[in-house]
């Protein structure tokens, strides 16, 4: 099935779905993609719209991207028990065993790991595995999001961290959403125009979270060196729009508004 099916086999179940009732559980199985290198022209896109270097081992990033058709539609299956509309992306880790090339013909596997009630509603924890020749080369956790009225107190909110040295200062166009939805194929309405992020809650078109990961690690010295990433996302960034990247070398933010007080993103790498 493809991206935009999965989105549209999305859009008409989420209404049906009720997070939160008792006893909900997470489909079983696995999904998978057989083994298969990259597209070039998909990946030089990718590439360029994040900052990576143009040739060189496959951004660590990228795998997550090969794959997310697969978590789309093991989020959209009937007998999965949180809507996809409404689904906020809320932190992903990374591990990456090895240095991984573009030519590397690599499986893909896709499943639902946890259902864990939050202050906020219900999360869902996805696991995304990379496999080389039958060797686990590359995995990622990520945290989804449902909102919903919930009795769950929780732990209360992390204080935000101490702003990290300023490094440099991007402006991001309008079209950021459309120019990245057409590399990664992540075609979510709130990415892609004003009109459709209005239906969603959101003034503007949100850059994609993804985006915000991979355009910081990208100004890592040497990228091909990055082995493990945890990032956090704390508030979107509106477009057009301008922020302010940081880091000590190991940790990072992605900062904006006047003088950097709103923190949209959080992470570390190794």
């Amino acid at each position: 099935m493809s991206l935009a099916l999965s989105l549209a086999r999305g859009a008409v179940t989420s209404p049906f779905k009720r997070p939160g009732r008792p006893g909900a559980t997470l489909p079983v199985g696995r999904l998978r993609l057989p083994a298969a290198p990259a597209a070039p022209g998909r990946l030089a896109a990718y590439r360029a719209i994040c900052g990576f270097p143009a040739t060189g081992p496959l951004p660590v990033t990228y795998p997550h991207v090969l794959a997310f058709p697969l978590a789309m539609r093991l989020m959209t299956r009937r007998d999965f028990p949180l809507p996809v509309t409404g689904l906020v992306h809320t932190w992903i880790e990374i591990t990456a065993h090895r240095t991984l090339r573009p030519e590397d013909s690599l499986e893909l596997t896709v499943y639902a790991e946890e259902l864990s009630p939050h202050r906020r509603g219900t999360e869902v924890t996805v696991v995304t595995e990379a496999r080389l020749a039958g060797e686990l080369v590359w995995e990622s956790r990520s945290g989804y999001l449902s909102r919903h009225a919930t009795r769950t107190e929780g732990p209360a909110p992390v204080a935000p961290p101490a702003p990290l040295p300023a490094v440099t200062e991007w402006r991001l166009p309008g079209d950021l959403g459309r120019r990245y939805a057409a590399a990664s194929g992540d075609r979510n309405p709130i990415h892609l125009h004003p009109l459709t992020a209005r239906l969603f809650g959101f003034p503007r078109a949100i850059a994609h979270g993804m985006w915000t990961v991979a355009r910081c690690l990208a100004e890592t010295p040497d990228p091909a060196t990055l082995r493990t990433v945890r990032a956090d996302f704390r508030a979107p960034v509106l477009l057009p729009g301008t922020v302010t990247y940081a880091s000590d070398g190991h940790a990072f933010q992605l900062r904006g508004g006047k003088d950097g007080e709103r923190l949209h993103l959080t992470g570390t790498r190794g």
